[in-house]
């Protein structure tokens, strides 16, 4: 159940199968965005926690390794039909403890429950290779086996769907898990291990830490654990993909993103608009799919015009209200580091069209900030260059496709670009040039479908195994050759 206004909750970690009191433990508060209420109070995990933890996962790995792919799966055939029927509920307490709009979080939690889909068909996904008579008489195949313990480290703008990207696959292949789940945002993932727990997991198989940098450091040495997943800012990717690969486990580290989106002259402005406001300002900007800088090829007046028309008008308020179009940031310090930048813009030479500070108070004591457009924007500039993570737009003018691919393949990061056209030749010479793992063509946010990788490059990701998708699947497994012959 969602904690209110009037009812703090205390959390609990879920280890070995049991919710454990956080008797004799510091608490931390966690509010409603839009309220700055406390809604509840969550204990931070200790190396001791995580090394009973782990012990116990490696001990439940050991019997589930043993349970045949097709009897593991059936457990996720029940989980997801808790979670479409648990949908709702967890929409709103998504939106209650991060405070993006309840429609926002029901679209993340329906791409978790995909998530579950795919790790569904884990007995075909699974399936390795063979060949008769590579040499007289001897014949070949390989087979795809679980690693252990694997944990994952996951952050706060989607707390339904991110952690869903890595521990459906995990135990799909056979391994046990621990998520270690941003402490921002700890309602949402407490509430989808309630209903793994429902769907008759075995104990140990999954175990849900709460915490911060210690809980972290713990899982990147802890001996036991031999795979890492992570989302979350390109430092953070950089420092767990560095410690934990020191440690000599498997790591998958997503991070952050400087995104482009890209609009041609001939651009359908309608379409492109709802895109680029989808793709800027949706989740409050906080997420590393969001389109930070327009870029504008050739005469864009037109384009320009419709869409600041359309950021004038946004709807801000509390993501539980009908009608609002963009909730509060998560917190008051995330609010404060967006406020810097829009002061580095201003102090930097670019020219604020949209000032989102005049709008901080949409909410009475929440943590909101109006949607915010710059132009005049030089690559050099730092709203260009760094990750803000809120709701900033930033424009630049370039006279042509060509200076566009340069200006989008400087950045350090790759994760997503959008090109927004109806010229088939330059969206494919776009798609084709782009120094970028995700690209879309018309899509604001180009995110990929479960059954396909969470393809950043350069700074936005560490490691050679993407999230999702196939790639998943060789990740949390060690492929075995197996040759015989028989006399």
């Amino acid at each position: 159940m969602i904690a209110t206004e009037t009812a703090v909750r205390t959390l609990k970690f879920y280890t070995n199968g049991n919710w454990e009191e956080a008797h004799g433990r510091a608490l931390h508060p966690i509010a409603n965005p839009a309220t700055g209420q406390v809604i509840a109070q969550v204990p931070y995990a200790t190396s001791e926690d995580v090394d009973r933890t782990a012990r116990a996962a490696h001990a439940a790995f050991l019997k589930w390794r043993e349970v045949p792919v097709v009897e593991r799966v059936q457990v996720f055939y029940r989980y997801k039909d808790l979670l479409e029927k648990h949908a709702g509920e967890i929409a709103r307490i998504l939106s209650a403890e991060n405070g993006k709009t309840v429609d926002d979080a029901a679209g993340s939690v329906r791409r978790a429950i995909q998530m579950v889909e795919v790790a569904c068909g884990m007995p075909s996904l699974m399936m390795g290779q063979s060949l008769e008579n590579v040499s007289k008489g001897i014949d070949c195949q390989t087979i795809r086996q679980p690693l252990g313990v694997c944990a994952g480290i996951t952050p706060f703008n989607f707390p339904a769907m991110v952690p869903m990207w890595m521990f459906p696959f995990a135990i799909a292949c056979g391994n046990s898990f621990i998520l270690k789940p941003s402490e921002k945002v700890p309602l949402t993932p407490t509430r989808t291990a309630e209903l793994l727990h429902d769907a008759g997991l075995p104990a140990g198989v999954y175990n849900l830490l709460h915490g911060a940098r210690e809980a972290v450091d713990a899982l990147l040495a802890h001996p036991l654990v031999r795979a890492i997943s992570f989302v979350g800012s390109s430092p953070v990717a950089k420092y767990v993909y560095q410690t934990a690969a020191a440690h000599g486990k498997r790591v998958q580290a997503l991070g952050g993103a400087k995104n482009h989106l890209v609009a041609m002259p001939d651009a359908n402005v309608e379409k492109s608009v709802e895109a680029i406001m989808g793709s800027a300002f949706g989740a409050a900007g906080e997420r590393c799919l969001a389109g930070s800088v327009l870029v504008a090829v050739g005469d864009s007046a037109p384009l320009l015009d419709a869409l600041l028309d359309k950021v004038r008008g946004l709807r801000i308020g509390d993501g539980a209200a009908a009608g609002t179009e963009m909730g509060p940031l998560v917190t008051a310090e995330r609010r404060a580091r967006v406020l810097g930048y829009i002061e580095k813009g201003v102090a930097e030479g670019a020219q604020l069209l949209v000032d989102g500070r005049e709008r901080m108070h949409a909410g009475e004591g929440g943590y909101f900030l109006g949607p915010t457009v710059f132009d005049g924007v030089a690559p050099g500039m730092t709203i260009a260059r760094e990750e803000i993570f809120g709701p900033v737009l930033s424009v630049i003018h370039v006279k042509d496709l060509e200076e566009a691919i340069h200006l989008v393949n400087q950045s350090a990061f790759g994760n997503t670009t959008s090109i927004f056209t109806s010229n088939g030749k330059a969206a494919r010479e776009y798609a084709s040039r782009v120094e970028v793992g995700m690209v879309g063509v018309n899509v604001g946010v180009a995110a990929p479908m479960a059954f396909f990788p969470f393809s950043g490059w350069k700074n936005s990701f560490y490691g050679d195994l993407h999230a999702h998708g196939r790639d998943a699947i060789a990740f949390y497994t060690e492929q075995k050759v197996v040759m015989s012959r028989w006399f």
